[in-house]
């Protein structure tokens, strides 16, 4: 039972920290129904801006804070010069630029910061907050969640209480009547990405906080997927969806995958995978996403 309660623990944190991330696929997705395949490594330089800030003196969380707006500002720049001169509906151009980003990106925190791992300073407390059964909950596993709910909720209110989180919903609603009634399409999209990546990189950044993991180049290429599974999973136009699929994710690594003596520990991603698919054949809208309508 012990084992049992720390295992649920490890997937309510693993989960937590992979909903950060899929929140930001979301994003990008409501507004363009597009995967941004570059969203993992945005979130990983971001990281890596937050490091060397941190490196230069800067307190820890006020690295983090700049380092979200630089990665808000380049997402921006990104969306002004490689998005938006293409046609919104053809997806291959879109794609191919973000694949492009994706490797362009990763070469280039190689190029930075070398390929070796650094340890990434704590953002929350050390050690155990409190035990559940002989089982230990650390203080980075419970800011964790509690940062991806107030983060959510942080998301909820900014969507549906300003004015340009209305305009966000209207474009993502329907991009054409938001056009016809003065929505200007180009910024209100530009602003989705900037949101996207700063929420990214503030997923990275408490992820790659965790003790027992380290920051470098390629860290973020296994989360993406897991992170894209969960955003699937939840329904890739819902925000609370990317939590629950988050948690659906991080219990299936750490449950599913422990408990199965056919699944070897070394495919956990590979699990994923497959629950991305499964859902795709049988559910393409996901849990709480909503289901596309056309008429005929």
């Amino acid at each position: 039972m012990q084992l049992f309660l720390q295992r649920v623990i490890d997937g309510l944190t693993n989960g937590s920290a992979y909903a950060l991330v899929a929140v930001a696929l979301v994003l990008i997705f409501k507004a363009t129904t597009l995967i941004n395949f570059a969203q993992g490594e945005q979130a990983m330089l971001g990281a890596f801006f937050a490091l060397q800030l941190w490196m230069w003196g800067v307190p820890m969380w006020g690295a983090v804070i700049i380092s979200m707006i630089l990665s808000a500002l380049l997402a921006a720049l990104i969306e002004r010069t490689l998005i938006r001169p293409f046609d919104p509906s053809d997806h291959l151009p879109l794609v191919i630029v973000t694949l492009g980003l994706f490797l362009g990106i990763n070469a280039l925190a190689g190029l930075i910061w070398r390929f070796d791992p650094w340890r990434f300073p704590e953002l929350f407390p050390s050690g155990v907050a409190f035990s559940i059964g002989g089982a230990n909950v650390t203080w980075y596993a419970v800011c964790t969640v509690l940062s991806a709910i107030v983060i959510l909720g942080s998301l909820q209110l900014l969507l549906s209480r300003t004015k340009i989180g209305l305009a966000f919903r209207a474009v993502s609603s329907n991009l054409e009547s938001s056009q016809l009634v003065g929505i200007r399409v180009g910024p209100t999209l530009q602003f989705g990405w900037a949101l996207a990546a700063a929420v990214g990189t503030l997923g990275a950044s408490i992820y790659v906080a965790n003790p027992v993991l380290s920051i470098e180049p390629t860290v973020m290429l296994t989360v993406l997927v897991f992170a894209a599974s969960a955003a699937a999973l939840g329904g890739l136009d819902s925000l609370w969806g990317a939590l629950a699929g988050g948690l659906g994710i991080g219990f299936i690594q750490s449950l599913l995958v422990q408990y199965a003596p056919f699944i070897p520990t070394e495919l956990s991603l590979l699990t994923a995978v497959v629950v991305l698919l499964v859902v795709l054949f049988f559910r393409p809208a996901g849990f709480f996403g909503t289901a596309a309508v056309e008429r005929v």
